[in-house]
């Protein structure tokens, strides 16, 4: 059977074999780690040991909660958090959102860039992502972080893009992560915190902060997945211009392509035809793209990234997403492009 062409990493990248492996060593080690007994405290010193290196894996210095994902980490952070009020851009992933009202959102200029408000009341929040997850846009965050911090605020940073590929940016008070998004396991993911204080904590397990039961062997491919080489980050660079010059030469547009992205994600408008219509054509052929991120792109809206940077709605109905893994080929960028060529021309 033809291989086929796996380009949505941005969604779920497959699972990294150093992942599963310690996954299985986890499995092993069944017992719940909160049991005081002698089995429940092996369990426990698997646990500890995992956050440990998913701290030192990134350089970070303060807490790990584990959650179940970014999403949940995103949640924890805005909904108990002792800032006030919530601010985000207006291109967060919907996780952000989904807990921040329209009135509490913030500007982008048409490169993606969150504009900070000029006056800032101390003690609130601001999420704002460090890459974002449809177009690759890096925000400015030691930037961004000085003048959050000169007001008296805080600063929620989501690295479920970022995490792995980007150091941590140096002056978040709180970041999301996602184990998925990295070669980790499905269904973990962590909440970095600088300080304690900034939440109010709910009681349970994750020193008060998380209930429920802790998926230590998750935490293990999680610590796994962020040891792994990530090499390979060369070589998407050099496909990611490739696409980018290409699919310009074609006559299709390049999303942000002013301004610096992360060299995993493209997006790409091509003209006078539709997303839905691109993705069909590409699975069709084989070829795994999206349109948007992969929890809004089974809709048919128009995507919020792109509207708050300034696009038509029929312009960007015309965008797809092309993202790339640690098990990307540069014969996958071939086969993408040559369908891109066909479907761009009207030819098959």
């Amino acid at each position: 059977m033809k291989r086929r062409i796996y380009l949505d990493h941005a969604a779920t990248t497959p699972l990294l074999e150093a992942a599963r492996l310690a996954m299985l060593e986890g499995f092993a080690a069944w017992a719940n780690p909160s049991s005081p007994h002698a089995t429940g405290r092996e369990a426990r010193a698997l646990l500890e040991d995992a956050r440990a290196r998913i701290a030192a894996a990134l350089g970070w210095d303060g807490h790990v909660i584990l959650t179940s994902g970014a999403s949940e980490a995103l949640a924890i952070a805005i909904g108990r958090s002792t800032g006030d009020p919530v601010l985000a851009g207006a291109t967060e992933h919907d996780a952000v959102l989904r807990h921040v009202p329209p009135p509490q959102r913030l500007e982008v200029d048409a490169g993606g860039h969150v504009l900070l408000p000029e006056e800032l009341a101390g003690g609130t929040l601001v999420a704002v992502q460090q890459v974002n997850s449809e177009t690759g846009v890096i925000q400015p965050l030691d930037a961004i972080a000085e003048l959050i911090h000169a007001a008296g605020a805080y600063l929620l940073v989501d690295c479920s893009q970022s995490a792995g590929k980007l150091p941590l940016p140096k002056g978040a008070d709180m970041i999301a992560l996602s184990a998925h998004k990295l070669g980790g396991p499905i269904g973990i993911g962590a909440l970095l915190l600088r300080d304690l204080g900034l939440l109010r904590p709910s009681g349970g397990q994750e020193q008060g902060y998380r209930a429920g039961t802790e998926a230590m062997p998750l935490a293990r491919g999680f610590a796994a997945a962020l040891e792994a080489s990530r090499d390979w980050l060369a070589d998407a660079a050099d496909w990611r211009a490739r696409l980018d010059g290409a699919i310009a030469r074609a006559g299709g547009e390049v999303v942000a392509g002013g301004v610096p992205r992360l060299c995993t994600i493209g997006s790409y408008r091509m003209p006078g035809v539709s997303a839905q219509a691109q993705l069909i054509r590409f699975d069709m052929a084989g070829i795994a793209v999206s349109a948007g991120s992969a929890c809004s792109s089974g809709s048919l809206r128009t995507s919020h990234v792109l509207a708050a940077m300034g696009w038509a709605e029929s312009a960007a109905s015309q965008v797809v997403r092309v993202s790339l893994g640690h098990d990307s080929r540069a014969t996958d960028i071939d086969g993408f492009l040559a369908q891109w060529q066909a479907l761009a021309t009207g030819t098959r």
